[in-house]
C-alpha cells in the first residue's frame, strides 16, 4: 500500500465514525471575547454560535423549507438607500415614542420567541431582565419557558404578550384572562405559522444528527389528510378575532399580515394594531420579505391604527429604514436571541443598547431630529 492509499483509507475510516454525528466535538477553540469587545449584533451571534451546543443555536436560527425569505428579509434592506438631510438640527434627536399610549424610548421592542429556555437556564426571565435594564419593551411568546406571571415578576418594565389562536374558546379565554390579569398591556395574535417545516433540522435527524427544532414536516398524530401535514392551525378564520373580543381588553394585534387586503380585514374585524412580519422567513417559503409589502400596507391601513414591522433586523438603520416605510413600532427577534444565548441577562442588555445607539446615530446622520421626521423622503427604495 503506498502512501496516498494509505491516507485514503485513513480518510474512509473517519468519515464513517460516529463521532461525526456529534457536532459538539470539534469545536472552534479559539478564545471568546468579551462582552465589551461585541460592536454589533452579528458579533453577538459569533459567540452565541460558539458558546451554545448545536441543538440550542440551531433552532431560532432555521428559516423554512429553503429559507428563501429568511435570506431575502436581510437582502431587502439593500434595497433601500438613506438620503440624508443636511443642517437639520439632529445633534441630539429625540429617540422617544409612543405605542397605545405606551411611551417607548425608542421604537422599538422584543418580539415574542419561544424555547428561549434553551439558550439561557433563565430563558424569558433573563430576557426581560436584559430588556428592562435597556429600557426596552418585551414581548412575551405564547410559548415562553416559563409562565407570564413569572416572566412579568422578573423585572418591573411592562409587557405585551402572544397569543397562537385556540380552537377552543374557553382555552384562549383561560390564558388571555391569566396574562391580561399579570399586566400585559397588548395582545399579538399570531395567525402566520399553519404549517411549516425546518428543512435543515430534519435532514440534519435523518442524517444522524440531534436536530433541534420541535416543528416536523410530519405530524406525531396521523392527521386525516392525505399529505401528512399537521392540521394543528389550518382552522384560521377571521371570525376568530370577532369571537376573542370581549376576551381582550387591551389593544390586540394581528402579526403575519403581508398584504393590504388582509390589513383591511384586520381593521374589519376590530384588530386595533397591524403587526408586518414573515416569521423570521419561519412561515411560507418563498413569501416576499416584510420591508417590501410595508409601504402597501401602510398605505393600505390610512394611518387608522399602528403598524409594526418585524423580520431581518439587524442594524440600527434597518430600523431607520422600516420606520422611514412608514412602521410605527419595529419588532427584535434574533438579535437579542444572540444576547441571550452568548452572555445570559446582560447580553440582552448590551446587544438592545448597541442597536439603540446605532438607531440614534442613524437618526443624526440622516438629519432626523425626531420621530416625526422620519418619513419616505429618508429614503430611496428600487424593489425588485
Amino acid at each position: 500500500m503506498n502512501r496516498r492509499e494509505c491516507l485514503a483509507g485513513l480518510a474512509s475510516f473517519l468519515a464513517g465514525s460516529p463521532l461525526l454525528g456529534q457536532k459538539d466535538v470539534v469545536r472552534d477553540h479559539s478564545r471568546v471575547p468579551g462582552i465589551n469587545e461585541l460592536l454589533n449584533a452579528f458579533d453577538f451571534e459569533t459567540v452565541a454560535y460558539a458558546k451554545q451546543p448545536r441543538t440550542s443555536y440551531d433552532y431560532p436560527a432555521y428559516g423554512v423549507d429553503g429559507e428563501f425569505t429568511m435570506r431575502r428579509n436581510r437582502q431587502a434592506f439593500d434595497w433601500v438607500e438613506l438620503i440624508p438631510r443636511r443642517m437639520a438640527g439632529a445633534a441630539k434627536p429625540d429617540t422617544a415614542t409612543e405605542v397605545f399610549g405606551q411611551k417607548m424610548a425608542f421604537p422599538f421592542f422584543v418580539s415574542p420567541t419561544g424555547s428561549q429556555g434553551l439558550l439561557n437556564p433563565d430563558g424569558d426571565q433573563a430576557m426581560h431582565k436584559g430588556a428592562a435594564a435597556a429600557n426596552t419593551l418585551m414581548a412575551v411568546s405564547n410559548n415562553s419557558s416559563f409562565p407570564f406571571d413569572k416572566v412579568a415578576a422578573a423585572a418591573p418594565s411592562p409587557l405585551w404578550v402572544q397569543l397562537y389562536p385556540k380552537q377552543a374558546l374557553d382555552a384562549n379565554r383561560t390564558y388571555l384572562e391569566a396574562c391580561q390579569s399579570a399586566g400585559a398591556k397588548a395582545v399579538i395574535v399570531t395567525i402566520d405559522q399553519q404549517a411549516s417545516s425546518y428543512e435543515r433540522n430534519l435532514h440534519d435527524r435523518n442524517l444522524g444528527g440531534r436536530g433541534g427544532g420541535t416543528v416536523s414536516r410530519f405530524a406525531t398524530a396521523r392527521p386525516t389528510n392525505p399529505y401528512r401535514v399537521s392540521e394543528m392551525r389550518l382552522w384560521y378564520e377571521w371570525k376568530f378575532f370577532d369571537d376573542i373580543r370581549p376576551m381582550v381588553k387591551v389593544p390586540m394585534l394581528a402579526k403575519g399580515i403581508l398584504t393590504g387586503e388582509d390589513a383591511k380585514l384586520c381593521l374589519e374585524h376590530g384588530v386595533d394594531g397591524i403587526y408586518v412580519s414573515n416569521h423570521g422567513g419561519r412561515s411560507l417559503d418563498y413569501g416576499p420579505s416584510t420591508l417590501e409589502v410595508l409601504p402597501e400596507i401602510v398605505d393600505a391601513v390610512g394611518g387608522k391604527v399602528p403598524v409594526i414591522f418585524d423580520s431581518g433586523v439587524r442594524r440600527g438603520t434597518d430600523i431607520l429604514k422600516a420606520l422611514a416605510l412608514g412602521a410605527n413600532a419595529v419588532a427584535l427577534g434574533r438579535v437579542p436571541l444572540w444576547g441571550l444565548g452568548s452572555y445570559g441577562t446582560p447580553g440582552v442588555q448590551r446587544v438592545l443598547e448597541i442597536m439603540q445607539t446605532e438607531f440614534m446615530q442613524a437618526m443624526q446622520f440622516s438629519g432626523a431630529p425626531n420621530i416625526a421626521a422620519i418619513n419616505r423622503k429618508l429614503i430611496r427604495s428600487d424593489f425588485p
